[in-house]
């Protein structure tokens, strides 16, 4: 699994466990529909690190808490071949 499917997965889930629409996260996290979207349907591959900052808020979470799960801790950085570089 890519970094980037990781991260859709988590907000998946997230939003799943806590009964919240895509559209719903859009609106507590101040951030455009459009934003989240291109998230979810992996348009946006790379979110930065304010967008995670505030999708974190939106789940009352630090963006430590956000990013602190097992398939994140068990992602090797060193074998991905990252397409920003």
């Amino acid at each position: 699994m890519t970094y980037h499917e990781i991260i859709v997965e988590r907000i998946k889930s997230l939003c799943k466990m806590r009964g919240i629409s895509f559209n719903k996260l859009a609106s507590m996290s101040g951030l455009n529909q459009s934003t989240i979207d291109n998230i979810i349907r992996r348009v946006s591959k790379n979110p930065r690190i304010m967008t995670l900052h505030k999708i974190a808020n939106a789940f009352s979470m630090t963006v430590s808490e956000f990013l602190d799960f097992s398939a994140m801790n068990e992602v090797s950085f060193e074998d991905m071949n990252s397409e920003d570089e």
